[in-house]
């Protein structure tokens, strides 16, 4: 098969079109037909080799595929071949065929596409575990998202208004700020020609917001940290800016404001209930057409680097997939 593999950490350039021996099942896993596989800031990171998880060489990166099951392991029983699914690989997507657990699949609604289910599952489930779960929003509540023309950050504004939050969109460009207005925020600000903590007051007549979703960090964070209603809840998701701020402790205490670590990924380990019946949820919704991913690109197999730059860069707006040839 082929795949696009890293046999030293560095620069994307690393990250090379090779042909590679399949996958095999093991006894408790399947080996998919990858159709699509959606691109995360976690494959740069890999690839440079300061993600979390570090795969032993060589590898592939890419951690969310939907695809078709061409193979089944000897003790598997309650999945069969030619099941569309869509699995949480850790690493290994970028790739025509890969192996996963069982426990890392799901099956796809018949009205999902692969380039849909691909890029759905991680995002979605961000937001949606992170604002329910964890923040407890609910109806009335006003929610800030920075960062809203991302993969992550057009979800929190889709889930915020299904939850009946009021939703206030933050990003770098008018252009992302009209998709996020068509994803359902009722208010926007360009962070770069607009003071965030000013026109949050502005919006909310002075009250500040009551949760704020921040996969952006530095001064995004800092701006929006400065206005936070009384008991808000600021939900720390990730640091597309490369700047992790440092929060004044003493400002939590004079406002009862709660900081919130957030990563989904967790939740496998230690609770894996909350994200099956989020995922249940979240696919019910998809099946109603009450949510649907935005996909600003796709890329083919061999030009895997230039959608993870489309991604870090951040010149896309929503989600980046990467598809395999048929």
């Amino acid at each position: 098969m082929k795949a696009m593999i890293v046999r030293t950490y560095g620069p994307l350039e690393n990250l090379k079109l090779e042909t590679v021996e399949d996958p095999v099942a093991g006894d408790n896993d399947v080996v998919i037909d990858v159709k699509a596989c959606a691109v995360n800031f976690a494959d740069s990171l890999m690839v440079e080799g300061s993600y979390q998880v570090k795969p032993p060489f060589p590898f592939s990166p890419g951690l969310e595929v939907a695809g078709i099951i061409s193979q089944i392991g000897p003790k598997v029983s309650d999945w069969k071949i030619g099941d569309r699914v869509q699995a949480i690989t850790n690493w290994g997507g970028f790739a025509e065929k890969v192996s996963v657990p069982t426990g890392a699949l799901c099956h796809l609604p018949e009205n999902m596409s692969y380039v849909d289910a691909s890029a759905f599952v991680v995002a979605y489930g961000t937001s949606h575990v992170a604002l329910d779960y964890r923040a407890r929003l609910k109806k009335g509540d006003w929610l800030v998202v920075n960062g809203a023309g991302g993969g992550v950050g057009l979800t929190a504004v889709e889930i915020g208004k299904i939850l009946g939050a009021r939703v206030i969109a933050t990003a770098g460009s008018d252009e992302k700020l009209a998709i996020a207005r068509e994803k359902g925020a009722e208010f926007t600000i360009n962070y770069k020609n607009e003071n965030i903590r000013d026109k949050i007051k502005e919006y909310t007549e002075g009250r500040g917001a009551n949760v704020v979703y921040d996969p952006v960090g530095g001064d995004v964070f800092r701006q929006s940290f400065r206005a936070m209603a009384p008991e808000g809840r600021m939900l720390v998701i990730g640091f597309a800016s490369g700047d992790i701020p440092q929060v004044p402790a003493n400002h939590l205490l004079v406002k009862n404001i709660e900081l919130i670590g957030f990563y989904w990924g967790a939740y496998n380990d230690f609770k894996p209930k909350i994200i099956q019946d989020s995922t249940r949820q979240l696919f019910k919704w998809y099946e109603q057409g009450t949510i649907t991913p935005h996909i600003s690109g796709t890329f083919p197999l061999e030009k895997t680097g230039d959608a993870i730059r489309a991604l870090t860069n951040r010149t896309s707006s929503g989600k980046v997939v990467v598809t395999m040839a048929e």
